[in-house]
């Protein structure tokens, strides 16, 4: 009796697109979601700053502490958010600039991709490195120029979010280096990609918090520079 033994195909092509689309429909909610909330966050004005003032209590003092950390929390993510337009600069144009000497066709184009996707923790990379490397191949119909291509988006990228940014924060948030990485990596372990996305926020938020309460000083001074 001949015995029949079925292999399974070394890539699963169904299952990896399966998992892809999964994620993707999952981001896809996650994302609506943060816009509805920003969005009714915004349209309410300053009703909350209002509502945090009230419940600060009668205290005169506590009432003009609690303006102070507001006040300062939209200073320090104002700064951040022009961290972040600076940087995806940065990374539209190195990718321009790189593109461009290897002789990649509508290296502009791509760059300007990159910057704008930068903006989209992990998935942004992605979604650029992969498309580039199908371009590349296009192009020079070889894996070894696609493979090429996409390391030098990764890696531009790469630099670009664990050191170039990082640093700007450290400079605009008054926010050691140290810090910032620290919890880039626990925010990203605990939230993934949102974790990535709102680390640097809630560091901000957590030192203004502490540099205006006395008990807290030593924390807001141990993340600072």
């Amino acid at each position: 009796m001949t015995r029949v033994q079925i292999e399974e195909p070394a890539i699963n092509i169904r299952q990896y697109v399966t998992w892809g689309s999964t994620n993707a429909i999952a981001f896809a909610g996650q994302a609506t979601l943060v816009f509805f909330f920003v969005f009714f966050l915004l349209a309410s004005g300053d009703l909350f700053k209002r509502k945090l003032v009230k419940l600060a209590g009668p205290s005169l003092e506590k009432k003009k502490i609690t303006v102070q950390i507001l006040d300062d929390i939209n200073r320090q993510i104002a700064r951040f958010l022009f961290v972040r337009i600076v940087t995806s600069i940065v990374v539209g144009v190195a990718t321009w600039i790189a593109f461009s000497m290897i002789g990649l066709k509508q290296a502009a184009l791509w760059g300007a991709a990159a910057g704008v996707f930068n903006t989209v923790p992990y998935f942004g990379p992605v979604i650029v490195a992969l498309a580039t490397a199908v371009v590349a191949f296009l192009q020079y119909g070889t894996v070894g120029m696609a493979v090429y291509v996409s390391g030098i988006s990764l890696v531009i990228t790469s630099i670009e979010g664990w050191l170039l940014t990082p640093w700007l924060t450290s400079r605009m948030a008054r926010t050691n280096e140290v810090a910032i990485f620290v919890g880039l990596i626990l925010w990203s372990f605990v939230w993934g990609i949102w974790g990535t996305l709102l680390a640097v926020p809630m560091l901000v938020v957590v030192k203004a918090y502490c540099d205006h309460i006395e008990g807290l000083k030593s924390v807001g001074e141990l993340l600072g520079e």
